[in-house]
């Protein structure tokens, strides 16, 4: 009984902890008709951002990333997105040339700890500015961009891993189709 309540607990504190981007929206993208050419692609994350490495369920931190080993966790979150934006060139590719830039906001992951218990969210906060990329002249103002993805926890984690949906990959296709509901 104690057990159950205690899981109920973390379940509820891994929703509720893991939200602390997750109530928000992103800004409404400007109508527009869309046709790009995505021909550049440029990130750098805020000034300042703190990642951790601690195990606990909910690390209060604007990056917490366990899907590379442990390293320096931006460029590990910049190749995901680098990935992401190659994959759009390649559907992106008839229309007008732009560039995008994207400044990484917030990037929180699971804890190993979470992922193989409870589960929670990916929560994913960054400005995007969409350019010409000929002039460099602004065609979308900056915007904030939020985005959440299930993080499945205990067996589903395991058996997700197990079938080659490990965390980088499914965060990478998530970036990828973020980042083409904003360009098209």
């Amino acid at each position: 009984m104690y057990r159950r309540t205690f899981i109920a607990s973390l379940s509820m504190f891994g929703l509720t902890g893991c939200g602390a981007g997750i109530g928000m929206q992103s800004a409404p993208r400007p109508q527009m008709e869309r046709s790009y050419a995505l021909r550049g692609f440029n990130f750098s994350a805020q000034a300042g951002l703190v990642a951790s490495e601690s195990a606990s369920y909910y690390p209060n931190a604007d990056i917490v990333w366990r899907g590379d080993p442990i390293g320096p966790r931006i460029p590990q979150i910049e190749a995901m997105f680098q990935d992401a934006a190659s994959r759009n060139r390649l559907v992106l590719e008839d229309g007008f040339p732009i560039a995008v830039d994207v400044t990484l906001v917030r990037f929180h992951g699971v804890t190993n700890r979470t992922r193989y218990t409870v589960g929670g969210v990916y929560n994913v906060i960054f400005d995007m500015t969409v350019r010409s990329a000929e002039t460099g002249e602004v065609i979308e103002p900056t915007r904030r961009v939020v985005g959440n993805l299930d993080a499945p926890g205990g067996e589903r984690a395991v058996r997700l891993e197990q079938s080659g949906q490990t965390e980088k990959v499914r965060v990478t296709d998530f970036l990828t189709s973020l980042l083409r509901a904003q360009l098209i």
